[in-house]
């Protein structure tokens, strides 16, 4: 079934469900999905399948699911194992067009429960059913009334309406959302687990929720990626429908966990690509599990940011202070208050110019003042964004610092308040006023830096075909090895400055060599076997003249033999020395879950310890490549900093953008390549790389 109008009823308007392997037991999971749907006002046709009962909780129950007359939207299977498999068979058989399965034990559950996972993606891709899970906890909406879930959580006595969807790959922590989102007085449109994924995935459901004119934000909890591709359009088309996307990822991948092949792979790692894949297609990503609570109440019907510029008043010193650090840290920017505001308060005694702060703390929470402050802070052109943070009289008089705040709930520029002591009343006051308020300090900054610097989706840069001598070099380095001399050329056909070097094919020709390049050289072992030299021995700097590096050679042969004695050497790479302002890291992977991406940060032999680096998806242009040297904090020193000489940041851009087309599918098999270090020399004299790693997939 692949018209999505069809797939959203099925999921989340279903007029018929199935419930098969449902239970009379009301102490029995299995029992739960029954008594939710109706607790909780589903007006539909509910069909117990059971063949052991005739009625269950009052409902008719069927034998089996050909007893069943008519059409059925939506089956949930509440057995385990290979009943599940055969009841997924039958429904694929009686043309049901959405199964969901609650069981674990499939891929999550070693080399049988595989087994039987493959055969549900056998089903599926057979019948044309549609599947939900394994290992799915339900799916619910609240218009119409949908609770067909297992979740223990989904017992509360009222489930509140909203407009925010949630699409989770874990199914205890909808329960925990939707606790949470209760407590403040927040519903939701849509719940869904996603379980294992084994063919409907977090992408395709978000895109669907595009399209749900009761959705107004997609919240994403996530362990893994499964369908970046689809993920990615659908970030896209939410955000030209003005709906964000707002994601929450815990863990790191073990897929491809292959990463000492490259320095690249240990500093990028899962985590980072996953960033680098937010930032490219626009997903607000999250820190903090609150923050799918928190966040979207500052991104939903509201004006949109000018700039990252933030003013704060407050009743209390300390609790401000909290959420300016978190703020700064965030890299949002905090600034004192206008003139204008400085002189209508010194007459109440309250000295408001002295710092970036705005404190009310010694005047007390006075109505009159917490408002006119607040509405002097918003009217300023000297900022992008308000935060009010409030102090104990939150907790024991709301009328003082809260209620004046109500009133602000449409300011033109983003306002949020952040509640220093436990204090629902006055939660419960802002939140039904619609003005984002916050619990914790954390999360009020980091709800207001991705307010302010959630990214929007970046054009993909068309990539160029390779130029024949770039694929030349890589039959080359398919048929005998990457060694360091085979990943210069291929370097080099793609337009990255090398520095000059020549082969030889063993140690008697080194100083012949030095003669011709002319000292001080590099002498480097060359092998396809050996990925990383200096571990091995294989590397020796400033070697002053062709006598130096030939005695060298023949000790840098001995190191590197009894190193990696399996390693095939083919001979010696002697290479100019060069110098330049900085050492910069390049790097290209091929990431299991986003696919290819770039990497650059400080580079020499410590890159992959400081761990100094800024990744995004491959390819990138040079004005990204620009934003990600910006991002790297150790490459201050090419910007000037201190007066020191400035670097070619041009040429590192230029650069970036080109090794970045390893891309390009005629690279297909490039799984890592590497630069370190490429040396970035004063502004308008290049960069040149020095060192260079190519590793082709298994």
């Amino acid at each position: 079934m692949n018209d999505p109008k069809t797939l959203f009823a099925a999921l989340f308007a279903p007029r018929r469900i199935a419930l098969i392997g449902a239970s009379a037991d009301v102490t029995k999971t299995t029992s739960r999905p029954q008594r939710f749907l109706r607790k909780h006002g589903f007006a539909g046709e509910i069909l117990p399948i059971n063949p052991s009962r005739r009625e269950i909780l009052g409902e008719p129950a069927y034998a089996s699911l050909d007893a069943v007359p008519g059409d059925i939207d939506h089956a949930y299977i509440l057995l385990n194992g290979r009943g599940a498999v055969d009841a997924l068979a039958a429904c694929g058989k009686r043309g049901v067009k959405v199964a969901s399965i609650l069981a674990g034990g499939f891929a999550d559950a070693g080399a049988a429960g595989a087994s039987m996972q493959d055969d549900l993606v056998r089903i599926v891709r057979e019948t044309g059913i549609r599947l939900v899970g394994p290992n799915s906890i339900g799916t619910v909406s609240t218009d119409p009334p949908v609770a067909l879930t297992a979740n223990a959580a989904f017992a509360v006595e009222h489930l509140r309406k909203g407009r925010w969807a949630v699409v989770s790959q874990s199914g205890s922590l909808i329960g925990a959302l939707l606790s949470r989102a209760d407590a403040r007085g927040i519903g939701f449109s849509r719940l869904i687990s996603v379980g294992n994924e084994v063919d409907l995935a977090v992408g395709e459901i978000a895109d669907l929720l595009v399209d749900d004119p009761a959705t107004d934000a997609i919240l994403l909890f996530m362990e893994t990626l499964r369908d970046g591709e689809r993920l990615a359009r659908a970030a896209r088309r939410a955000h030209a429908a003005g709906k964000p996307v707002i994601a929450y990822k815990l863990g790191r991948s073990e897929i491809g966990q292959e990463l000492a092949k490259s320095h690249t792979g240990a500093i990028a790692g899962s985590d980072a690509t996953f960033d680098a894949f937010c930032q490219r297609h626009g997903i607000a990503r999250v820190s903090m599990f609150e923050s799918l609570v928190d966040v979207p109440a500052l991104l939903v019907d509201r004006p949109k940011a000018r700039g990252k510029r933030v003013a704060v008043a407050t009743t209390t010193g300390g609790g401000a202070a909290m959420v300016v650090d978190n703020m700064a840290v965030a890299g949002l920017d905090i600034v004192g208050p206008p003139q204008s505001l400085v002189d209508w308060l010194k007459p109440l005694g309250i000295a408001a110019g002295e710092g970036k702060l705005v404190d009310l703390t010694l005047a007390g929470a006075k109505p009159e003042i917490v408002a006119g402050t607040i509405e002097r802070l918003l009217a300023d052109d000297g900022n992008d964004a308000v935060i009010f943070v409030v102090g104990s009289s939150a907790q024991f008089n709301p009328e003082l610092a809260v209620e004046p705040l109500l009133k602000f709930a449409r300011s033109a520029k983003p306002f949020a308040v952040s509640l220093t002591p436990s204090a629902e009343k006055s939660v419960a006051l802002l939140t039904a006023a619609g003005v984002p308020v916050f619990r914790h300090p954390e999360s009020c900054a980091e709800a207001m830096a991705v307010c302010l610097l959630r990214p929007t989706p970046q054009p993909v840069p068309e990539l160029p075909e390779p130029a024949s001598a770039a694929r030349d070099a890589l039959a080359e380095g398919r048929r005998s090895g990457f060694d360091e001399r085979r990943a210069a050329a291929l370097f080099t056909a793609l337009g990255m400055p090398m520095a000059k070097s020549t082969a030889v094919s063993d140690a008697r020709r080194v100083a012949a060599a030095v003669d011709e390049i002319g000292g001080p050289v590099a002498l480097k072992i060359l092998s396809a076997d050996i990925a990383h030299k200096t571990e091995a021995g294989g590397v020796a700097l400033g070697l002053p003249d062709g006598q130096h590096a030939a005695v060298a050679a023949r000790d840098m042969e001995k190191r590197v033999r009894a190193h990696s004695p399996q390693a095939r050497l083919e001979g010696f790479l002697v290479q100019k020395m060069e110098r330049g302002l900085a050492e910069v890291i390049l790097g290209f992977r091929r990431d299991p879950l986003v696919g290819p991406t770039v990497t650059v940060g400080l580079g020499g032999v410590l890159a992959e310890l400081y761990k100094d680096a800024a990744t995004r998806l491959a390819p990138v242009d040079e004005n990204e490549a620009r934003q990600m040297i910006e991002a790297v904090k150790g490459l201050a020193i090419l910007r000037g900093y201190r007066n020191l000489p400035r670097g070619d940041v041009a040429a590192l851009a230029r650069a970036v953008a080109a090794f970045s087309t390893l891309a390009h599918q005629a690279f297909a098999d490039v799984s890592d390549a590497e630069i370190n270090p490429l040396l970035v020399k004063r502004d308008g004299e290049g960069v040149v790389a020095v060192d260079g790693l190519v590793v082709l997939g298994e």
